[in-house]
């Protein structure tokens, strides 16, 4: 196969200056004005919803949430719109990435785990397909039932099977990666030995190369621009998904942009491990009388490693770094283009990312011990490049975490809260950090409610469906409600065997494995975020009815926890 000849340049767009006239027809208008202000316009045009995914960007790696990464672009909405910091996403990608689209829990999308890693006993069990399951409506479909035109480029992972691929789960034209990752570079290398090869759908077909000059971060964005300015003139809204693949592992950047970061963390990890803690404190992230953030017992101080050692580890988050900055630069090349085409002004912009920030030892999943020295360059020269396959490690995912505990495949904090960040010219809301609790299923009913379209159920076409359990965020973005939770409301997860419930300022914590005890833990989140006071001996009456409410959660979200090995998720 061929890709679609749709152009390629990594970092121009041509712009063609139509104004486009949205038709009233097209628009369910009652109760808009309740929602927005006028702005000068008629209050019958629907607004464009675009949506940005980083992959596996960590609570503190843009600028307003206290990163010396360069983010200015990221910065600037966060500036002009809302920045959410207690927001929770789900521990892992294909989770969170079902949860986004369907509005509801992980264990009722078809991704009660994630499919590379079902344990015996969930396997074939409803609500654990390992694909978006049959009685789940995705919101692009939703909108593209109610007239929108829908856009998808970049990671799609949650299923690549006949009916469960991106044209097929609602979006009108799709660019999709259908794994976990791959190289960033038109090589096209596989990200794990499980995947036979890497698969790249342009519309739906499988394409059997990339343009020469292909970047993920790049391309991606020049897709979505592309699907948009090709409809525009029609006066039709848009629901885009721009889902990045960076700065996900392998860790690579174009040649050009490799030593944005020279020499920048030399101090290594320990040093910026409490700098992002200091940076997130005068932010009001959290608060300012709490302590050193710790280091995990697993990573091995900065001043033991060897003179060799710091120098490769402090190159991998130079990598990282210019990752991440240069995914901000085309977020900014794609909200330039929203401006000077006159979309911006109607336009709900989110960006966020999927899970916690990576700090797993990703020679130790599945067979990459063997397999990835085996297969690519992982000299000191190479890194970044072509062939490479950096990844940030617990050293410097503590920093991207920081100040949370732990980070990617963890219930902690630092698995599940991620940087979130909302601007929308016309709703009427105070710019500035929003500290109330919301969560990523939340985003599919905001956007129905947005575009003034119902949520499904019980029946879609001719099938009985789920309905969706998360909440719009518009009646707190709006000022009508202060939070969209109450303090006594109880909301729960459940992945690898790793648990948690939260009630108001408390958690329950079940993080199985050597960064937690194999027992049950209690935590004030609001004195405690980092989760190092454990409260359940001084508090056991609270402890008990908190694991009564966990209980509670796995009988009415079908949990079941895995029996026997699930492939090394962590």
């Amino acid at each position: 196969m061929r890709i679609h000849n749709r152009g390629t340049s990594a970092e121009n767009v041509v712009i063609i200056t139509i104004f486009a006239i949205f038709t009233a027809s097209s628009v369910r208008a009652a109760g808009q004005d309740k929602i927005l202000d006028s702005g000068g316009q008629t209050g019958d045009e629907r607004p464009n919803i675009l949506l940005i995914l980083a992959d596996d960007l960590g609570y503190t790696d843009i600028g307003a949430f206290g990163s010396e990464i360069r983010t200015p672009n990221i910065d600037s909405l966060a500036r002009s719109g809302v920045a959410m910091t207690n927001f929770y996403a789900a521990p892992t990608c294909s989770p969170a990435r079902a949860m986004l689209l369907t509005g509801m829990d992980n264990h009722f999308t078809g991704f009660g785990t994630m499919a590379e890693h079902l344990a015996v006993n969930q396997r074939g069990q409803p609500g654990y397909e390992g694909y978006l399951s049959k009685d789940t409506v995705t919101v692009a479909t939703l909108l593209r039932d109610a007239g929108y035109h829908t856009y998808m480029a970049g990671k799609w992972h949650i299923g690549s099977g006949q009916g469960m691929r991106p044209h097929e789960r609602g979006f009108e034209h799709s660019f999709a990666l259908m794994q976990g990752g791959a190289s960033h570079f038109s090589d096209m290398k596989r990200m794990l030995n499980v995947y036979p090869r890497t698969i790249y759908l342009d519309e739906g077909e499988e394409i059997d190369s990339l343009p020469d000059d292909f970047y993920s971060s790049a391309f991606f964005t020049d897709r979505i621009i592309e699907n948009i300015e090709e409809h525009r003139a029609d006066g039709t809204p848009f629901f885009a998904w721009l889902s990045f693949s960076a700065p996900h592992w392998p860790l690579q950047v174009p040649d050009e942009h490799l030593d944005l970061y020279d020499s920048i963390y030399d101090e290594g990890y320990d040093v910026y491990r409490q700098r992002r803690l200091k940076a997130a404190q005068r932010a009001g992230l959290i608060p300012p009388d709490i302590g050193e953030f710790p280091r995990l017992p697993r990573v091995t101080p900065w001043e033991d490693l060897s003179t060799e050692e710091r120098r490769y580890s402090a190159r991998v988050m130079e990598i990282y770094s210019a990752m991440v900055e240069r995914l901000d630069y085309h977020v900014g090349r794609l909200v330039s283009y929203l401006q000077k085409t006159s979309q911006y002004d109607n336009t709900m912009i989110i960006v966020l990312s999927d899970n916690g920030a990576e700090g797993n030892d990703r020679m130790q999943l599945l067979d990459n011990a063997t397999w990835v020295p085996a297969n690519f360059d992982l000299s000191y020269e190479n890194l970044g490049k072509v062939n490479s396959y950096g990844f940030p490690g617990p050293g410097w995912g503590q920093v991207s975490s920081a100040p949370l505990r732990l980070f990617k495949a963890y219930l902690t904090e630092g698995g599940l809260r991620v940087p979130m960040v909302l601007v929308y010219n016309k709703i009427k809301a105070s710019a500035g950090y929003n500290t109330q609790l919301a969560r990523i299923q939340d985003l599919a009913p905001t956007f129905l409610e947005l575009a003034e379209t119902d949520q499904p159920g019980p029946i879609y076409e001719g099938r009985p469906v789920r309905a969706m359990t998360g909440r719009s965020l518009l009646p707190m973005l709006t000022g009508q409600k202060e939070k969209i939770y109450g303090s006594g409301e109880v909301l729960g997860w459940e992945l690898f065997g790793h648990r948690a419930i939260r009630r108001g300022d408390w958690k329950l914590l079940w993080a199985d494995g050597k960064n937690g005890s194999n027992t049950w833990q209690l935590y004030n989140i609001a004195e405690d975020p980092r989760e190092i006071v454990d409260m359940a001996p001084s508090q056991p009456e609270r402890l008990q009815n908190m694991i009564a409410l966990w209980e509670e959660y796995s009988r009415n979200n079908n949990v079941i926890l895995p029996i026997g090995d699930i492939g090394n998720p962590n």
